[in-house]
């Protein structure tokens, strides 16, 4: 049995697999389906949630504990294709299965397609206090060429709507290097965005994954008009220089926060955070392993249905894979330098035992001299590097973060902490 006491909070992503139709460039895992078997699949993860809070909590001298959660994320899929009853139903089951904190972050994904004020409300209402808002864009021309079933004056309502509702933590997801796009239109949707007043910005290129109808298109000839490199990191470039104007702080490469609006659960995925994931095909990094849930419904169906206390584990886990120190030090360098603030050297320290510069001195010692990288004092119990004691501060901690070149190259430069 897991000593519960000795175990810190952990996160939980709850996965909704349907939509109301694929988008040209989606490759999650995802589609369409009937009312019926969206109330089947809700009843199907609350059991789910359920099984996997019981094994997760573990106990202390044969007393049942339950696992305490710090983030909980919805996404999909279309979470907001759920009704009001569908998340009451699923957050009840976890209210019930594990010790929610507090203060904890409880995102939910939105299409602005499939909600309205008083469906916010009552999300809301059920705990959630979070919205992630798939805008994607507010032109409508490259919603439409995207797929998306939303145009850029529902995009306004919802947010709006979602203020009404009750939300002051409201993230905006945007999408740039589309196909025809220019800074002109890419510049429009970002000030438009900002003009509404969310907390958090997420603003990735579009990447066209294999076995998408982009990708389709895209062998065919059919989306030559894709912005190139250069057009692309200057509209990256554009991005920061006037979300920043704006008080929006990049925290990683992709993601932008007024002060104490960075996305607590996303930052659990870059610094090692456990966390559960619940649904179909969902994947989880928990006590020292990673799996994942079956992808195909019916292998879901049989078993959650088929499961008990005893044996969930081995009927969901699936591609099960025991966590070295060599694949978390990976890890910790590839996902920690995504965060602008970059990776401490005292925490990797603390989690591997052995100095950062012992495993990983020599790329290190290389990318600081091809400007990729940097080195500087980090602040040590909130306090200002360079103050009265800031020699304690550089003995004490440093961190290694990637350059504004760095940045434009971060796969390349991640990549070399690699174990071959």
């Amino acid at each position: 049995m897991i000593d519960h006491g000795q175990e810190g909070p952990i996160s939980l992503y709850l996965h909704f697999p349907f939509c109301e139709r694929k988008c040209r460039y989606c490759d999650f895992l995802s589609g369409p389906a009937s009312d019926e078997k969206r109330e089947e699949y809700v009843e199907l993860l609350c059991r789910e949630i359920a099984l996997r809070g019981r094994i997760a909590g573990g106990g202390i001298d044969g007393i049942p504990c339950k696992a305490r959660v710090d983030t909980i994320f919805i996404g999909g899929g279309t979470p907001s294709l759920m009704t009001p009853a569908q998340l009451g139903s699923v957050m009840k089951a976890v209210q019930d299965s594990y010790e929610v904190l507090p203060d904890a972050e409880i995102s939910m994904e939105v299409n602005p397609g499939t909600a309205d004020f008083t469906k916010l409300r009552e999300y809301r209402e059920a705990g959630v206090n979070r919205l992630s808002i798939g805008v994607q864009s507010l032109d409508d021309g490259e919603l439409k060429l995207l797929g998306r079933i939303h145009t850029a004056d529902q995009a306004r309502e919802i947010f709006r709507a979602a203020r009404e509702a009750g939300f002051n933590n409201i993230n905006l997801d945007l999408m740039s290097a589309l196909p025809g796009q220019t800074m002109e239109s890419w510049s429009r949707t970002l000030r438009a965005a900002v003009e509404l007043g969310p907390e958090h910005i997420s603003a990735y290129s579009l990447i066209i994954e294999e076995g998408t109808p982009f990708a389709a298109m895209y062998d065919a000839g059919q989306l030559s008009d894709l912005p190139s490199e250069e057009e692309d990191r200057e509209i990256y470039h554009f991005t920061e220089e006037f979300l920043a104007k704006n008080g929006y702080h990049r925290y990683e490469i992709s993601n932008y926060a007024k002060e104490g609006f960075a996305c607590r659960h996303n930052c659990g995925y870059w610094t090692g955070h456990e966390y559960l994931g619940l649904g179909l095909g969902s994947s989880s990094d928990f006590r020292g392993e990673r799996f994942r849930n079956p992808d195909k419904m019916e292998e879901y169906r049989r078993a959650v249905a088929g499961a008990s206390l005893c044996d969930t584990d081995d009927a969901l886990r699936r591609e099960r894979q025991q966590m070295t120190p060599e694949d978390r030090m990976e890890e910790f360098m590839f996902l920690g330098l995504r965060m602008t603030c970059g990776v401490s050297e005292r925490e990797f320290e603390r989690r591997f035992g052995t100095p950062l510069e012992e495993v990983f001195g020599e790329v290190i010692g290389n990318q600081l001299q091809q400007g990729v990288i940097r080195r500087y004092a980090f602040p040590v119990n909130g306090a200002a590097a360079g103050g009265a004691d800031s020699e304690q501060y550089y003995e004490e901690d440093h961190r290694v973060a990637l350059t504004e070149y760095g940045l434009d190259v971060a796969n390349h430069v991640m990549a070399e902490y690699l174990f071959q």
